[in-house]
């Protein structure tokens, strides 16, 4: 450790006081700010990453309070950037933060609030989509699902070009248990675009309820907390940005497997202004697509001219079990994709641009014209 790493961590250490620790907050010593960490380590958002960084520090704490109680909790925070909300979470007193940052760049400010954390702090460069959490804190941490949520906080200020699949991809590991959320119902504290934090919660009959919506609210309690206006980050971006926070229910709403409701949901709202039956027969082959279409509404006992949106989770629950009795009894079944070079050549004129149909594109809204 250098002299002045050291300076700061003894600076650190006299600074935390019993009246400090009452208060949940520790304060750390005097830092420069964002912006001046912007400007010593000539750092600019990269476009091609959707990097854009908080300035206010008032921001960084109402996003860490959105979390709950951190104090002498356990902290993970994906892309903390610069650190503006890594310094918020090691002020408000989390007792170990392990931040997970691919861009390189964010190194030297990282391992300055590191130096001042009084060793709290573990900084891991690395691509979250490729970064094991299973092994993060210890595991004497975990509890079991069924009782309260463990210590542990998961939050981010996410770049938008990897929100959505990330939470994709949490969401399945809350559906198995696993990663991160084998130590139990890990909450978390993150943000989305505006729009895709407004179909996370959109409710029944709201024109913004998509398959989002529903793999989210099936597996977890949701809560959009706040918005923050896209003036607050620099650069500015085109839209505001939702603070969403997510604890896992400890069962949930529809009890199949993840890829089985994923894939039922992805294709019941790909065409999300027909007819619900329209999504729902692409699941077929041609040669009994009539039949088994048929067979899913009739068991399910659901009007198959409803909008994918007017859906309730109960009837969206009924239609994937029926589907998934079909695929038990049809395994093909499952792995039939009408998208594929040459399935099902009548539907061509009906597909939609890849872009939003991609399964991590829900920056998009899908579109489709009544039948």
């Amino acid at each position: 450790m250098s002299a002045a790493s050291k300076a700061i961590s003894s600076m650190g250490r006299n600074l935390i006081t019993p009246d400090l620790l009452t208060q949940n907050i520790l304060r750390l010593p005097p830092l420069p700010t964002i912006k001046d960490v912007l400007r010593m380590y000539k750092l600019r958002a990269q476009r091609q990453l959707s990097q854009n960084f908080i300035m206010d520090p008032k921001l960084h704490h109402k996003i860490v309070k959105a979390a709950g109680r951190i104090n002498d909790c356990y902290v993970c925070e994906v892309g903390p950037g610069p650190g503006g909300i890594t310094r918020a979470i090691l002020e408000r007193g989390a007792k170990q933060l392990v931040v997970i940052e691919k861009d390189r760049r964010f190194l030297p400010s990282l391992e300055l609030l590191s130096s001042a954390s009084n060793d709290r702090m573990k900084i891991n460069l690395c691509d979250v989509m490729k970064f094991p959490m299973e092994d993060l804190f210890p595991k004497e941490l975990s509890r079991d699902w069924s009782d309260v949520p463990p210590d542990i906080h998961l939050i981010g200020n996410l770049p938008f070009n990897v929100s959505t699949p990330l939470i994709i991809r949490w969401l399945s590991d809350v559906s198995y248990k696993r990663g991160i959320f084998g130590y139990g119902r890990v909450r978390m504290t993150l943000t989305f675009q505006k729009e895709v934090a407004e179909r996370m919660v959109a409710r029944i009959f709201s024109s913004e309820r998509c398959r989002l919506t529903v793999m989210c609210q099936h597996l977890c309690h949701i809560e959009h907390k706040f918005t923050i206006p896209g003036r607050a980050f620099v650069p500015k971006p085109d839209v505001d940005v939702g603070v969403v926070h997510f604890t896992p229910r400890i069962e949930p709403l529809i009890r199949l497997p993840f890829e089985v409701v994923e894939k039922f949901m992805r294709n019941t709202f790909h065409f999300r202004q027909k007819y619900c039956r329209r999504g729902v027969e692409v699941l077929f082959p041609k040669v009994r697509r009539e039949e088994l279409t048929s067979r899913v509404f009739e068991v399910s006992q659901v009007d198959p001219t409803q909008r994918p949106f007017y859906l309730t989770i109960l009837q969206l629950d009924r239609m994937a079990h029926a589907y998934h009795d079909i695929c038990k009894e049809n395994p093909e079944i499952f792995d039939y994709d009408y998208r594929a070079q040459g399935a099902d050549s009548e539907l061509t004129e009906s597909k939609i641009n890849d872009q939003t149909d991609d399964l991590y594109d829900d920056d998009t809204q899908e579109t489709g014209e009544e039948t």
